[in-house]
């Protein structure tokens, strides 16, 4: 038993992790670098998680390199290398750094590091003032984006919309046709008949229907008398009747022969006549000279007649030009509205509508995230935009405790979101009162008109395992420059040891899902560290 004793102790002592660290040399000068190591040696199936490089403080990261992997049967080292720096001369403590290995925290030691200055020579080289801090303007890359890709679009659919429905598109030739007048459009059809095969096929029927269509519809256009509904007798009456009235100069045997036409094509298409080819050709030739006949027969027109004409000319193009106007306007718009279903069908209706509409949250959300650090002792985290210090006017009975407070802030009015930061250092090495800070953090609402605050506590954890206190809950908030009160959301992050405390303050309107992936992203980043 004794044996299996020592054998199981054995057993575990080799499965304990190993942690140690080290530093290449513990003085520098300014901006010179020194390489912290630290070397893990574990189970070859645990996971190791690192720092990330934002808890050296006051030392600054300038490098974290790649993590260096040996593995020996079962048993892994891990090795791990900082490159850190100062731009400051004095004594600094690098602080232990906490390495989570399955879950658990493991320990560095802290170490002394001496920061030397770098003489000058005074005398050799001037000494200037330091330059006051620049204004830079906000860059408008995004705009600039936004508005190429909306003039893109833009134009894509007006050269949709100008080829498909506005410009003047080359006719085919049955459109030419179409346009001929009357007259040179059945002497081109009829020729279009000489060349055609109904003859030598014995189609007869099929030629004379398209013979006596030819004249029909000829004298329908020009001679304007109602030829397609007539019968044969019918129709020669009534041009009878225009040669009596003197408005079509026609001679009698010009109509005989026209008659005897029409009369074999009836025999032809009812009775299954089938005339000698011949006799159809010179039917063809005799049809295209009463074509011209009949043409030279008509009367000049008037100037009255050629004016009427013309603007009925113009008023079809003008409603043929507003058609394609209602039809390209209607395409763009249904256009719109497909395009604007397909994306309220993807992506929901709220997240389209605050695209168009511009959702402030939203874009704070989308935008570009700044990663930084925020007064002493420093708070590490990621915001949309970079937070800005706020002036801090300590009272005589505030300068009694504090020694130093710096505070750092954004504030969106519009969205009345906020995200600010505050570090104080107190004048005694004691513990913080962190009801106290909530306590002055509601009474600081209220006194900005706030009402109905709900507070709810809660222990919170960063991801490198230092703990604090959330406070959090809801209530209704003024809005800046009106008497509104809107429905709110809030958290308070306190953090702290002996002789400081840190706090991270978040305000948002209440179902502002962007709003809520802003705090939860923000708190995911969120890092302090726990020694002055």
């Amino acid at each position: 038993m004794l044996c299996l004793l020592v054998i199981g102790l054995k057993s575990w002592a080799q499965t304990e992790p190993k942690v140690s660290s080290q530093v290449d040399t513990t003085s520098i000068k300014i901006g010179e670098q020194i390489n912290f190591t630290v070397t893990v040696e574990t189970d070859t199936l645990a996971q190791v998680i690192f720092p990330d490089g934002h808890t050296f403080s006051p030392l600054e990261t300038v490098e974290a390199f790649e993590t260096d992997t040996t593995r020996k049967q079962d048993r892994m080292t891990l090795q791990k290398i900082y490159a850190l720096t100062q731009f400051d001369s004095g004594n600094y403590k690098l602080p232990s750094q906490r390495i989570e290995i399955n879950g658990k925290g493991y320990f560095t030691d802290s170490t002394q590091i001496s920061v030397a200055n770098v003489p000058v020579d005074t005398l050799a080289q001037k000494m200037y003032d330091i330059k006051p801090l620049m204004q830079v303007d906000k860059s408008n890359v995004d705009l600039f984006k936004w508005l190429l890709i909306i003039l893109i679009v833009v134009a894509v659919v007006a050269g949709l919309v100008y080829w498909f429905f506005l410009r003047k598109k080359p006719l085919t030739e049955e459109e030419k046709e179409a346009l001929l007048p009357p007259y040179d459009r059945a002497l081109l059809e009829l020729k279009k008949l000489e060349n055609s095969k109904y003859i030598i096929q014995d189609e007869y029927k099929e030629y004379y229907s398209e013979l006596t269509n030819i004249v029909r519809s000829y004298l329908e256009e020009d001679v304007h008398v109602t030829a397609l509904e007539s019968t044969t007798d019918e129709l020669i009456v009534k041009l009878e009747m225009l040669r009596d009235a003197g408005e079509l100069k026609l001679d009698n045997d010009t109509l005989s022969q026209f008659r005897r036409i029409l009369q074999t094509a009836d025999l032809v298409k009812f009775a299954k006549s089938k005339p000698e080819s011949s006799v159809a050709e010179n039917d063809r030739k005799a049809i295209e000279q009463i074509v011209i006949k009949t043409h030279d027969a008509l009367p000049e027109p008037t100037e009255e007649e050629l004016l009427e004409q013309e603007e009925y000319k113009e008023e079809l193009a003008r409603k043929k030009q507003k058609k394609k106007l209602v039809i390209a306007g209607v395409s763009v718009i249904a256009a719109i509205f497909i395009a604007a279903a397909v994306a309220i069908g993807y992506y929901g209706f709220v997240p389209v509508k605050d695209t168009l509409l511009g959702n402030p949250t939203k874009k704070l959300l989308e935008g570009e995230w700044v990663a930084s650090t925020y007064g002493y002792p420093p708070i590490s985290l990621e915001t949309p935009e970079i937070l800005r210090r706020q002036e801090a006017e300590l009272t005589p009975d505030m300068k009694a405790n504090i020694s130093d407070l710096q505070i750092f802030m954004y504030r969106n009015a519009k969205s009345l979101f906020t995200v600010g930061t505050s570090s104080t250092v107190l004048t005694q090495e004691v513990e913080p009162d962190f009801e106290k800070s909530v306590e002055m953090f509601i009474k600081n609402l209220e006194d900005k008109g706030a009402k109905n605050i709900i507070t709810k506590q809660e222990e919170f954890t960063t991801i490198s395992g230092v703990k604090g206190i959330k406070v959090y809950g809801s209530g209704k908030f003024a809005v800046p420059e009106s008497d509104e009160l809107v429905q709110g959301k809030y958290s308070v992050i306190l953090f702290g040891g002996k002789g400081f405390q840190q706090q991270v303050i978040l305000t948002w309107r209440d179902n502002d899902t962007y709003a809520e992936e802003i705090v939860e992203r923000i708190l995911k980043t969120l890092e302090v560290k726990t020694e002055v």
